[in-house]
């Protein structure tokens, strides 16, 4: 299955009342969407029509998060559905990852594009060692071990999408600090020369998951369901869907 492909299962299992892009191209992910919709870009090169309410950003998504109401065209300041798929290195990816989860609730959903390189050109810092394939995921796979490590109750499931994966953050926490406080530290250690030292586990996708299991698992009517519960309500029922789903135990 194709990135897109599961995007588009997404939108349609989730329904969701808003839809938040970094990274938007020439607007293929973007005309999945039918919800009111935030994209962020600051090069956007749209090409196709879009059917949504829109709000076309041209900044960097820093900047776009800077602003004192960045959600402003949303109905209110929540995310139920992110793509993130703008800058193609670690230190950017994680702050974009940082600033929608402050904007989550417990059953929103954040999928992160280019995750799971197929090479270690593919995984490298600049685009030279991938010009000749065509493809360049960048150094954005290193977030997986942070979100392992230091937020293990996010969920993260690296999905065996084409070409370069995707991950699919749930069960997210707008008050949890561990990434923005871990940050200085992880950056330190992501900030190296090429060529970079990319786990096995990941160019063999030894713990992805079946794009197809992942559209199939049984939680999708419960993250519509807990929409607009308070936390301490939504998120043990967003905790019970997921140890029924069969995607944990990866």
């Amino acid at each position: 299955m194709l990135r897109h492909e599961l995007l588009k299962n997404l939108h349609r299992l989730l329904s969701p009342r808003n839809y938040l892009e970094i990274g938007v191209r020439k607007g293929k992910s973007l005309a999945l969407s039918r919800a009111r919709t935030i994209a962020v870009d600051p090069f956007y090169e749209v090409d196709r029509e879009v059917r949504c309410d829109l709000h076309l950003v041209r900044t960097t998504s820093d900047e776009f998060f800077a602003r004192r109401f960045p959600l402003a065209h949303f109905d209110e300041p929540v995310i139920d559905l992110a793509f993130i798929d703008g800058m193609h290195l670690a230190e950017y990816a994680l702050r974009d990852v940082i600033n929608v989860e402050r904007y989550c609730h417990a059953g929103s959903v954040i999928v992160i594009d280019d995750m799971l390189p197929r090479t270690v050109e593919e995984a490298g810092r600049t685009r030279r060692g991938a010009a000749v394939k065509g493809a360049w995921a960048g150094d954005v796979y290193k977030m997986i071990a942070a979100f392992r490590s230091l937020r293990p109750e996010l969920v993260c499931l690296e999905v065996d999408t084409k070409p370069t994966g995707t991950v699919v953050l749930l069960n997210p926490d707008a008050g949890a600090t561990g990434l923005a406080d871990a940050y200085d530290e992880l950056v330190a250690e992501y900030v190296v020369a090429d060529p970079q030292h990319v786990p096995a586990e990941i160019l063999g996708r030894t713990r992805a998951v079946s794009p197809t299991d992942v559209v199939e698992a049984p939680i999708w009517e419960g993250l519509r369901a807990v929409r607009g519960q308070a936390d301490d309500r939504a998120r043990p029922e967003v905790q019970r869907l997921l140890r029924g789903s069969g995607l944990l135990g990866v």
